[in-house]
């Protein structure tokens, strides 16, 4: 794909234009490359390394979306958030969901108790953007934790139905991803919310229903032993809720006024742009295969 590059008005180097996609693929590739061998290698050889990720990228979410927020003069209580959100993390790994519930809770009170340190002024904007991200990232990611958890908590490789789980969480999740990527590069005509992201399109949103069904029912089948109609289930779910997060994200973003979180992932920009998709998904995905497969 061939890249155009245009000068500034006030002089400044001009701005790469990546086409319709939007992004620089080849530093795109190569973050992803590098961020899938680290998930690779550490669910491939000791599975609790994974948590160790999951706890990172609870931390690195959270910086970012305190950074976005401020663009509204919204200040999250930073450090009770991130000890939080890795508590929460290690608590439905080590617990399951019931103690995840009651680490959210309690997590939620102490931030709110945080806060009076400041005073009123503002408390109730601080204290309901704090829960806000407390329930979007910590508590969405920790359903990974729990999805890890299943058949056991240590151990690792590909016969640990933890580790199953996962791969079939990302692959059907990068599926959609690719799918839309390429059917709205391709064919994309008929803009599908274009006030909050002009790129995705009708055609993108069918490219993915067709790869999330097709990966959904290899990976059901092949992968997990399951019934085939599982897995039609599996990606009907995924590019549903895929979708809806990556708007979700859009819509922050606009509100924000910011194009990216951050700019931590090269091509990709900040964690949350990544995340979006993720954290959407896991929660159902999760619910799906712990009753349809492993229970």
């Amino acid at each position: 794909m061939s890249s155009t590059s245009t000068p500034s008005s006030n002089g400044a180097a001009p701005k790469k234009d990546h086409g319709r996609a939007g992004r620089d693929l080849k530093a795109a590739v190569g973050s992803a490359v590098v961020l899938l061998s680290a998930i690779a290698a550490s669910l491939l050889f000791w599975k609790p390394a994974f948590m160790v990720i999951v706890a990172i990228a609870v931390v690195v979410a959270v910086w970012e979306l305190r950074k976005g927020l401020l663009a509204k003069d919204i200040d999250l209580p930073e450090q009770p958030l991130m000890i939080g959100g890795v508590v929460m993390v290690v608590v439905a790994y080590l617990w399951g969901s019931a103690a995840l519930v009651t680490a959210t809770a309690v997590s939620a009170l102490v931030i709110m108790l945080w806060l009076l340190r400041r005073g009123i002024d503002g408390y109730v904007k601080n204290a309901t953007a704090s829960v806000f991200a407390l329930v979007y990232v910590p508590f969405l990611g920790s359903f990974v934790a729990l999805m890890l958890a299943e058949g056991g908590r240590d151990g690792g490789g590909l016969d640990d139905p933890g580790v199953k789980g996962i791969i079939t969480f990302i692959l059907v999740t990068i599926a959609s991803d690719i799918g839309g990527y390429v059917a709205g590069v391709l064919f994309g005509k008929h803009p599908m919310a274009p006030v909050i992201s002009p790129k995705k399109s009708w055609e993108g949103f069918a490219g993915s229903t067709l790869a999330t069904v097709g990966a959904g029912v290899a990976l059901v089948v092949y992968l997990l032993d399951g019934e085939w109609w599982i897995g039609v289930a599996l990606g009907v779910i995924a590019v549903v809720m895929a979708t809806l997060g990556d708007l979700c994200e859009s819509v922050i973003k606009r509100d924000l006024g910011i194009k990216d979180m951050s700019q931590v992932i090269p091509g990709h920009g900040g964690l949350m742009d990544r995340l979006d998709s993720l954290l959407a998904t896991i929660a159902p995905i999760w619910l799906l295969l712990h009753y349809g497969i492993f229970t």
